[in-house]
């Protein structure tokens, strides 16, 4: 396997990560999330989507990286400031996914490492993240990374999409 490349992304990316995104979504969410919402994802959409946010970021986000293998987007996270009312102290973990062909290759532990890092490097003590419920391969990857569960829940409406989540934190170096 080649040499795994963790980078801040680029407006170039958008499209892989996009892909990542609902590739991981329509693996990780089977039976979590109605399969018709699953169904309808578009990479198309969600490219444009990441061209915006690349190009430019909301004022909390701290940083958007991509991990590569043969220059080819594998996984990415994004992350920044807290953005929950009670979580405005901590940085917050955005989002992390990893295509499924590289689920358990090491790509979702070496950029969760490199988000904790920045997070930690811009002044934060503590972050937290927030998990679908159900989930427990995400539950698990999560807490193997030293991250537990506050017992913090949110409901969260999206078009055609109801989310009910679970928090975990993690104090930071």
């Amino acid at each position: 396997m080649s040499p795994l490349v963790i980078r801040d992304a680029r407006t170039e990316d958008a499209d892989e990560i996009a892909g990542v995104h609902v590739r991981s979504w329509q693996a990780a969410y089977r039976g979590l999330i109605d399969q018709s919402v699953l169904d309808g994802l578009s990479i198309t959409e969600r490219a444009d989507g990441w061209r915006r946010n690349i190009a430019d970021p909301l004022p909390t986000t701290l940083g958007l990286l991509v991990a590569t293998r043969d220059e080819q987007v594998v996984a990415w996270t994004s992350f920044g400031s807290g953005r929950d009312p009670d979580g405005l102290a901590d940085g917050e973990v955005y989002g992390i996914y990893a295509d499924p062909s590289a689920w358990s290759t090491g790509a979702g532990h070496a950029l969760l490492e490199a988000a904790e890092q920045r997070i930690s490097d811009s002044g934060y003590r503590r972050a937290y993240l927030w998990v679908l419920d159900g989930n427990e391969r995400a539950d698990a990857f999560y807490a193997r990374h030293g991250w537990v569960e506050d017992g913090a829940i949110k409901i969260e409406e999206r078009p055609q999409l109801t989310m009910s989540e679970h928090r975990r934190v993690k104090p930071l170096r």
